[in-house]
């Protein structure tokens, strides 16, 4: 099992794409690469503690690759916009990679060139490459968060939208 971990914005829905994809056996959301040790949601949410909001991504490699991986991530958040996606804002929920050796990092650069060099997007890519430091599990409440809650405002106004275009374009 190999694991990729991804900020997209917030993680619910970073999770709940994840989750849909062959090969991918689990997914953990959590927080990486911050400063304070054992963060908590709440400390997250306040914008101090340089932690990302993430998923980790348990995947067989033999089904699916990292860099379908990347394409699922460049499909499905936007890698233009700086420390926001949609409406939640602040540096928890920048775009980012975080590799776990130099392979992944070496295949999240080339993927990111080559999708500047063919212009998919208007604007330039912000997403952050950077090494996996340390990761911490959210809370319980958080995991499953779309599976376990499908009916929350949330979840019918965000996510369910984000997944049904996701799952009809693949």
């Amino acid at each position: 099992m190999n694991i990729a971990v991804f900020g997209a914005g917030c993680f619910w829905c970073v999770e709940a794409i994840f989750s849909q994809l062959d090969g991918v056996e689990n997914v953990i959301s959590g927080y990486c690469n911050g400063t304070t040790i054992n963060p908590t949601y709440e400390s997250i949410c306040s914008g101090n503690t340089s932690h990302a909001e993430v998923c980790k991504i348990f995947f067989n490699p033999d089904i699916i690759s990292f860099e379908k991986l990347l394409v699922a991530l460049f499909q499905t958040h936007d890698s233009t916009t700086l420390n926001r996606q949609g409406s939640d804002t602040g540096t928890q929920y920048r775009s980012a990679i975080f590799y776990i050796d130099d392979n992944q990092k070496s295949v999240a650069e080339n993927f990111i060139k080559k999708l500047t060099e063919e212009k998919i997007f208007n604007n330039p890519i912000i997403t952050e490459i950077t090494k996996l430091d340390i990761f911490y599990e959210a809370e319980n409440y958080h995991q499953d968060y779309y599976k376990n809650n499908k009916n929350t405002p949330y979840c019918r106004a965000v996510i369910k939208p984000k997944l049904d275009k996701f799952l009809n374009n693949n």
